[in-house]
């Protein structure tokens, strides 16, 4: 499991999900197994743990056990699964929406500006868009949307225009293409900012914010009055997401009144200040630096 993903704030997860031991879970980023291994030692026998994934790689991980059932598929189908499998509600559901370690450091993913690898970055191979395509495809207003809306790419205009540029003489194929072309045009720091193009092309390559919020409306669904919602997130964005629906229960963060003024508020709040790593774990695993968990209960 450590060569896969080192499972961040795991203790934290699993004081946030209040777990029963005849409850039903769910963990939507099966992985590695290493937070569902963790919810099990906490389930009796009548409890069950159903964990999602879509990635190839996590089928071989899958955990050998009768409370446990793995289900490969994308988390934004997590009501439709669920009632296949016969689930009509659930306990707790726990996601953690980070690129996992292994991921990351495998180069033939695409998924790190490290490595000299296609660029790929789909987490779900069956799909037919990758960061090529959409650096071949893509117009320049779009180009500058996705890296301005999902990389906060400060001088995301000059970069659009320059990949587009770059595509009439060659195509943009593999990663240290893409390199050359940011390293000409970097803003601020070259890791922070390569970093930030490389996520807005992995955020639309899986349509990471669409996802997530059929994911959460379906989670609201299918949780019981009182279960809980653990969600950790890694980027402001997916995380103004969580807050605004933890709040609202719309990821825009738009209170709905009734006829009668009243308001419809689907979760109290358990952490109402952001729960982040501590010191300790930062020295074990420094990818847990970024990560902000909330966490929310069901009305």
């Amino acid at each position: 499991m450590s060569d896969y993903h080192v499972p961040v704030m795991l203790d934290e997860c699993i004081a946030g999900l209040n777990l029963k031991p005849d409850g039903k879970y769910v963990d939507v980023t099966f992985g590695a197994g290493g937070h569902s291994q963790s919810i099990l030692k906490n389930l009796g026998d009548e409890g069950h743990l159903y964990g999602f994934d879509q990635d190839d790689d996590a089928v071989a991980n899958q955990l050998d056990d009768p409370r446990f059932t793995f289900i490969k598929a994308n988390f934004r189908h997590i009501k439709r699964f669920l009632r296949v499998e016969g689930v009509r509600e659930v306990d707790g559901i726990l996601a953690d929406l980070g690129v996992s370690s292994w991921q990351l450091d495998f180069p033939e993913r695409g998924f790190s500006y490290r490595f000299d690898a296609d660029l790929d970055m789909r987490m779900n191979n069956a799909e037919e868009l990758t960061a090529a395509i959409i650096l071949k495809e893509y117009s320049q207003d779009d180009l500058q949307l996705l890296f301005s809306k999902f990389g906060e790419v400060r001088n995301s205009r000059t970069l659009a225009k320059e990949i587009v540029s770059e595509r009439g003489k060659s195509l943009i194929k593999t990663t240290f293409q893409l390199n050359e072309i940011l390293e000409r045009l970097k803003f601020g720091t070259r890791p922070k900012y390569f970093a930030q193009v490389y996520q807005a092309l992995r955020m639309e390559v899986n349509q990471e914010v669409q996802v997530l919020e059929e994911m959460l409306q379906g989670g609201l669904e299918v949780l019981k009055p009182g279960g809980r919602f653990v969600i950790m997130s890694y980027h402001s964005i997916e995380d103004r997401c969580v807050k605004n629906f933890f709040k609202s229960g719309s990821v825009d963060g738009k209170l709905v009144q009734d006829d009668f003024g009243h308001i419809d508020r689907p979760f109290k709040l358990i952490n109402k200040k952001l729960i982040q790593a501590s010191e300790e774990e930062l020295v074990r695993n420094s990818r847990a630096k970024s990560a902000k968990l909330r966490i929310a209960e069901k009305l």
